[in-house]
């Protein structure tokens, strides 16, 4: 099975230690070797993104506990905010997870309650798979 159809993977992310920061994620198909999903620009993964572009996809459940038996993919990640990429993930996540969208919409901005204003989805995270599974 190829890693963009799995409905859930947990993308590791490092910090500058070189922590790895493992969290469950939705994902889909782009071209090629090209995986992709979005965050927020006020989330921890966008930050440690933005640091270090390293990232390991490994199929998981929704709660991001990794599939017995099955085999990661290491990668490079690019931020995108506009543009094709950006706008072929929106389309995917919405096609690949139709009401979960919103439910996970209002849910986060329930968590986020007087905490100030934390975009949903408004980074686009495009990665180039180096040993595709």
């Amino acid at each position: 099975m190829v890693i963009s159809d799995e409905k859930y993977v947990v993308s590791t992310t490092y910090r500058k230690s070189g922590t790895a920061v493992p969290t469950p994620t939705w994902i889909v198909a782009l071209d090629g070797a090209r995986i992709g999903f979005w965050t927020s620009s006020e989330s921890g993964k966008y930050k440690r993104l933005r640091n270090n572009p390293r990232i390991v996809l490994q199929p998981s459940d929704g709660r991001g506990r990794v599939k017995a038996g099955s085999q990661s993919a290491e990668g490079t990640a690019e931020l995108v905010i506009s543009g094709a990429d950006f706008d072929a993930i929106q389309r995917g996540i919405r096609a690949k997870y139709g009401v979960m969208v919103p439910v996970s919409r209002f849910f986060n901005t329930l968590g986020h309650l007087g905490k100030g204003k934390f975009p949903y989805g408004d980074v686009g995270v495009v990665i180039t798979v180096s040993d595709p599974v």
